[in-house]
């Protein structure tokens, strides 16, 4: 653990001597069960990349598009990732109406190998409100989320603990 990590507990995160608001799952930080259970995935964890909407936000990143989804049913060959159609599958709409989705932190859970119905789209993203739950994801305020995807580094991971 660095000061170049952030670490997120139950009510608060760490990350470069900041203390920083946080949203966890409706669940809490836990071992996760399956899909849909709301809990966010205790352990050490990277972000694989930042996905962004650039029509909203300037910032560097991969692009959202208007039909990226993220696709959370467990026993489709894409379950777990990213893709851009418009398949009738259960997924994620990545690029949403509201401000959720304008940044979000690509979590490393279950990416290598994906394992079916272990758990799908854990991100960091931006809250809907102050500490309001989340399905599994770790939420921030929208000022604090932009400062963290700013300041990551190569050398920064996510800890989530309970």
């Amino acid at each position: 653990m660095t000061n170049a990590d952030l670490i997120v507990r139950p009510w608060a995160a760490y990350f470069l001597g900041r203390k920083l608001p946080v949203a966890v799952g409706r669940r809490g930080i836990g071992y996760k069960i399956g899909e849909g259970d709301g809990i966010t995935p205790i352990g050490k964890w990277r972000i694989e990349n930042w996905l962004i909407r650039h029509d909203r936000v300037k910032m560097s990143g991969q692009s959202i598009k208007s039909f990226d989804r993220w696709c959370d049913e467990a026993e489709h060959p894409l379950y777990n990732q990213l893709f851009n159609n418009a398949l009738k599958i259960s997924s994620e709409r990545m690029s949403r109406p509201d401000a959720l989705y304008d940044v979000v932190g690509v979590v490393n859970y279950n990416r290598d190998p994906i394992v079916a119905g272990k758990g799908s789209a854990i991100f960091i993203h931006q809250w809907r409100r102050a500490r309001f739950p989340t399905e599994g994801c770790v939420a921030f305020a929208r000022n604090d989320l932009h400062w963290i995807c700013q300041n990551w580094g190569n050398d920064s991971g996510l800890i989530i603990q309970p």
